[in-house]
């Protein structure tokens, strides 16, 4: 106990002091912003992001966030390791996850300090009810349920925003296997027809073949742009679309056939899934007959087997 408030009151110490500092003598303007301008065409080079938001920001003032310098790399480095334990896929994994749901903005360090902030936040919570109703002991082990719960709610909504975007994908691309039978079938290319879709329309699938229009900008060969696409998705309905324009951008297949063969089969399979979800609630509905009105019916059919049986009245 004595050994806590010590090190509270050194933090205090040192959190007082900093300030003072930055009050008697400002801290220098950082050098990043300055520098930052003339190393974008290398960071393009290594393959690193150009950083031109970062260098079109204007820059903070030199003697606020001191407290948040002195402190902040070393809280985010320990939030970086602690989302490194949680979240064991690296980073190409865990950037392909996003991107399948729609997550494109978040870069796989922010979705690991958000799940170490969420599971802290539930840990927090579990603990501090622990300790108000129940012995330190059950408290520690709530709060370590608590971490495990919030570090699963973050995988859990990712996985949902997975299936919600594929649910998306299955919707819109039988219109969109139509529309781009209907282009290639007027006399224009592969890629004309994935522009004038790009172009006129909007959704998931629109946003995956814009991807690959900016990947063929880039330099990438257009069976490579497809392929990458297809490798991406989670959805392989869309895969299969994507791997069709792959071919027939190398080979000169019939694309406008086997895209309507193709959009054929999903609104076939798209029939069959909303037959099975319909027997299953179909199933569902009965839970409450059985549940509620069968005990019902019971016991109006046995409440005169006593009278019956032994003459009561």
């Amino acid at each position: 106990m004595i050994g806590g408030l010590a090190l509270m009151a050194a933090v205090a110490v040192g959190v007082a002091c900093a300030a003072l500092a930055s009050l008697v003598v400002p801290p220098l303007p950082r050098l990043a912003p300055r520098v930052r301008p003339y190393t974008i065409v290398t960071r393009a080079h290594l393959g690193h992001s150009a950083d031109v938001l970062a260098t079109a920001a204007p820059a903070a003032s030199p003697g606020g966030r001191v407290v948040g310098r002195l402190f902040g790399p070393p809280l985010l480095a320990l939030v970086r390791i602690a989302g490194r334990r949680i979240e064991s896929r690296d980073d190409e994994q865990l950037r392909r996850k996003l991107r399948q749901g729609g997550l494109d903005a978040t870069t796989p360090d922010e979705f690991r300090t958000a799940q170490v902030t969420r599971a802290a936040r539930f840990g927090g919570v579990a603990l501090g009810v622990g300790l108000l109703v129940t012995t330190p002991a059950i408290a520690c082990v709530m709060a370590g349920v608590g971490l495990i719960a919030g570090a699963l709610r973050s995988r859990g909504r990712l996985d949902h925003a997975i299936e919600t975007r594929n649910e998306r994908i299955r919707l819109e691309l039988y219109t969109v296997n139509q529309l781009l039978a209907l282009h290639v079938r007027t006399g224009a290319g592969p890629v004309q027809a994935v522009q004038r879709l790009v172009d006129r329309g909007h959704g998931a699938v629109i946003e995956d073949l814009g991807d690959v229009l900016d990947a063929i900008r880039t330099g990438v060969s257009e069976p490579e742009a497809f392929h990458r696409a297809a490798d991406v998705t989670a959805e392989p309905a869309a895969a299969r679309t994507y791997k069709l324009f792959a071919t027939g951008a190398e080979r000169g297949v019939d694309l406008a056939g086997a895209l309507l063969d193709l959009s054929q089969d999903i609104r076939d399979s798209r029939r069959e899934e909303l037959r099975r979800t319909a027997t299953k609630r179909r199933a569902a509905m009965l839970i409450p007959t059985i549940a509620i009105l069968a005990p019902t019916m019971l016991l109006f059919i046995a409440a005169p087997i006593p009278s019956i049986v032994f003459g009561f009245h």
